[in-house]
């Protein structure tokens, strides 16, 4: 079980629940960030009080053993007055009953896109507010492209014909994670939602063609048989080392990238057809109201929540950390704001949340894909024969 860090945030040390302070004090629980993370949210959170009049403390938790303890808490009926979660957490608390629906205490979400209310929302009933998102893109090597004459590509085919070009020497085209997890899982779900496959119904000739995708980018040397175990940090170094020309990577990669001082642009994932839209995982975590049975607290939680979600706090904590706001009628401007984050951005009318169609059992439905991604890479299955071997394990 993890045990407390230093909790020292908005309104100073916080105690370890939320007691017995007015209504207009609540107690806000997160995971331990990084420094840059925790200050520019205990700026956001600083506004909201000013906002809403009402103080906030803050208590941090290591991410190690965040979620077990947030599952400790529910049991013992400790759970902080307002709580933040990965949005792939929020089935599995709600359907415990320890989160409060959010509607009926007055929070909306309107204008954002319909991925991210999916991913809060279980049973029918929202339960938290995601004021920013990340997820994945093409990343694109400028000055390798230039050389070659190319622009980034946009469809499958421009990406296999690209990859294929600027595979010279040591330097594949295209760099991404195949690993047997869900990291692999996450890379491979904008291929394979996008050409219409589907988690409930693995095995399609849909998912398939998404998988040969891989197979053929492998097979063809523009992409290194190392994608296998390779991790999404161990991709970044593959390009940054200027071994991949393009790379499918997240906007957490941007502070090693300008540090290294490699020429990128991130552009939007190749569609399979031209036109097509483009679906990608939802990744980023969720505020969220826990029962606490005090209900002058959960109303002045849900004050804090709905801040924490306002058209402000969005584009603070979107440029402060390259995430992507969630409202889309923040898009254009935080990507004119914002230039490098226009490929993700572009993103995101197709965002789709993970556990959105199965909740708490989605990991097994990325068990069967990483596992069908595995056995093509490596022992040469057939796709569709794969995914239907990997389901019936």
């Amino acid at each position: 079980m993890a045990v407390l860090s230093t909790a020292c945030g908005v309104a100073g040390c916080a105690p370890t629940s939320s007691g017995p302070e007015d209504a207009q004090t609540v107690l806000l629980q997160r995971p331990a960030g990084s420094t840059n993370d925790t200050k520019i949210y205990d700026s956001v959170l600083a506004t909201c009080e000013k906002t809403t009049g009402i103080t906030i403390k803050t208590q941090d938790i290591p991410s190690s053993g965040y979620l077990a303890k947030v599952l400790q808490q529910a049991s013992s009926k400790t759970l902080p007055d307002v709580l933040m979660l990965d949005n792939g957490e929020v089935p599995q608390i709600a359907e415990s009953g320890a989160l409060a629906p959010l509607k009926p205490l007055g929070v909306t979400t309107n204008g954002f896109a319909e991925g991210v209310v999916q991913a809060s929302t279980y049973g029918g009933e929202l339960y938290g507010v995601q004021p920013v998102a990340n997820t994945i893109a093409l990343f694109v090597n400028t000055e390798l492209l230039a050389a070659a004459g190319l622009k980034a590509p946009t469809t499958w085919d421009e990406l296999k014909r690209t990859a294929s070009i600027l595979t010279k020497g040591d330097t594949y085209g295209v760099a991404f994670s195949a690993a047997a997890s869900e990291e692999g899982t996450f890379q491979f779900l904008p291929f394979f939602w996008s050409n219409g496959g589907d988690e409930t119904n693995i095995p399609t000739s849909e998912g398939a063609a998404a998988l040969q995708l891989w197979k053929d980018l492998v097979i063809a040397h523009a992409a290194s048989e190392s994608v296998l175990t390779w991790t999404q940090a161990d991709v970044n170094d593959q390009f940054i080392a200027g071994k991949a020309a393009m790379m499918i990577n997240g906007p957490w990669q941007f502070p090693s990238l300008d540090k290294a001082g490699v020429k990128y642009e991130a552009v939007a994932l190749p569609a399979p057809q031209l036109g097509a839209e483009i679906v990608s995982p939802l990744g980023g975590e969720t505020w969220t109201v826990p029962v606490t049975g005090n209900k002058e607290k959960m109303a002045s939680a849900a004050q804090v929540v709905q801040c924490l979600g306002s058209d402000a706090s969005q584009l603070e904590l979107g440029s402060g950390r390259n995430l992507i706001p969630t409202n889309e009628n923040l898009a254009g401007q935080y990507a004119q704001e914002n230039p490098k984050m226009k490929g993700f951005v572009d993103q995101i009318p197709g965002l789709r949340a993970r556990t959105a169609q199965l909740g708490p059992d989605y990991a097994k439905a990325s068990q069967t894909i990483y596992t069908a991604i595995q056995d093509v890479l490596t022992g040469g299955a057939e796709p569709l024969e794969a995914l239907r071997r990997a389901e019936t394990k």
